[in-house]
């Protein structure tokens, strides 16, 4: 389906946050990873950002101490499915099936005191059966800027460059805590968190304006 056909008949999907004071949403993809998230963690810190993270199921009942990690220092968490699905090719039985698995591990990893209100679909790929029944449960995030960092022809700098181009107040950023993305998320999410504090912006979590 053409991409902004699918915006039309979509319109509940998230894409960007509408504020007024200078405020950018990072998001994360794909973790947590021991080998990438806590370096991740560390970064946001040193800027005091907040971000939302998507995170796999299954990443996060292999890495249960990365994902409390998220939580306790005040970051947001979202369903990235189970098993990194992708719904164009999924039934739609099975695809809902496998974002309730991941949404049970979220919740007992961190004893039922979070569940998470929202899904990113892996990919950015959903059928409108799917998106039909996860809107009345979630708030379907997708996104606006979109930094390409698990691509290996492109270079750190290049998704920063992505980042500059295309971010403004509510913009919604795209991440990937991940091996495949690391030499490029890394450099990108360093300049990007430098370039914006400069100019005086403050990284949120989407649930504080959901």
């Amino acid at each position: 389906m053409n991409t902004l056909l699918f915006k039309k008949i979509f319109p509940s999907l998230l894409r960007a946050i509408d504020v007024k004071e200078k405020i950018l949403f990072l998001t994360f993809d794909d973790g947590p990873l021991p080998e990438i998230t806590p370096w991740v963690l560390h970064a946001l810190s040193e800027y005091k950002a907040k971000a939302t993270f998507f995170c796999i199921g299954e990443n996060i009942q292999k890495n249960p101490e990365i994902f409390k990690r998220i939580i306790d220092e005040g970051h947001a968490v979202g369903n990235h499915t189970f098993h990194h699905l992708n719904g164009w090719k999924t039934n739609t039985k099975e695809y809902l099936k496998n974002i309730e698995k991941c949404d049970l591990v979220l919740q007992s990893t961190i004893n039922n005191q979070q569940s998470s209100i929202l899904f990113r679909p892996p990919y950015g790929k959903l059928k409108p059966s799917q998106i039909s029944t996860l809107k009345t449960r979630y708030s379907i995030v997708m996104w606006d800027v979109l930094t390409r960092d698990w691509e290996q022809k492109l270079s750190g700098n290049e998704c920063f460059e992505r980042v500059k181009k295309k971010a403004k107040p509510g913009s919604i950023i795209v991440f990937h805590d991940s091996k495949k993305a690391e030499a490029r998320m890394k450099p990108a999410l360093e300049s990007t968190l430098s370039y914006y504090s400069n100019l005086g912006y403050k990284f949120e979590t989407l649930t504080a304006y959901l």
